[in-house]
């Protein structure tokens, strides 16, 4: 198992909302994209929704969010493709879709562009639920593999600046069991897909860590 990054320069939420705000200030008027990373149950959305939710107000155009769970293949796709015991690896989503959706968001030459997103409860992807207008100067995007190789690799020449989230391991791992159980996982299900199919994602997120501008981990 790869070992987590050493040196995790600790941040409160407040101190990465002003780390976002300076990036955009410091953009000219050009729209920033920020990636935020980590392996699954790292908190990703919960400080995407942060950010979004204390800039969206007084950035001008205001902030989006975009989830690159949003390209999840379809559970049926999955299903016929044999690979639906390890949903969530680097293989079951459309990482060219992703690419393109964020090559839209750079250019900003569209009034709107519609993002899909994931739904937990469906535990499927919803085409066009996330619009992001074109006034927008920050967008927000985290996943898994935003610095993957392969298929992935261009999304990391397309963000301005990527966070890689890095948690301690046994609370990344608690919560992670926990939003399973609230999905609707039996306890000892949640425990075995967090250690097994979650746990295989999770080893190889952690070794990109290297290629993030900031490792951090969240304190507060």
């Amino acid at each position: 198992m790869p070992t987590p990054p050493s040196h995790r320069p600790q941040a409160s939420a407040a101190e990465l909302v002003d780390r976002a705000r300076a990036l955009v200030e410091a953009a000219g008027g050009r729209r920033v994209l920020l990636g935020l990373v980590g392996a699954p149950g790292a908190g990703k959305s919960t400080l995407a929704g942060q950010l979004v939710s204390a800039l969206g107000a007084e950035l001008p155009g205001g902030a989006a969010l975009v989830g690159m769970d949003g390209f999840h293949l379809a559970q049926a796709t999955l299903d016929r493709w044999g690979r639906a015991d390890r949903k969530g690896a680097p293989d079951t989503f459309d990482a060219g879709g992703y690419v393109a959706l964020l090559r839209r968001l750079r250019a900003r030459d569209e009034d709107v562009v519609h993002a899909p997103e994931f739904r937990r409860d469906l535990e499927e992807p919803v085409g066009s639920a996330v619009p992001v207008p074109r006034e927008a100067s920050l967008v927000v995007t985290e996943g898994n593999y935003l610095l993957l190789d392969g298929p992935w690799a261009p999304v990391r020449e397309l963000l301005d600046e990527v966070w890689f989230l890095a948690p301690a391991e046994d609370l990344r791992l608690q919560r992670l069991v926990a939003r399973h159980e609230a999905f609707g996982k039996a306890p000892e299900a949640a425990l075995a897909w967090s250690h097994g199919p979650d746990q295989a994602n999770a080893d190889v997120v952690l070794a990109t860590a290297r290629r993030a501008d900031l490792v951090v981990q969240l304190r507060g």
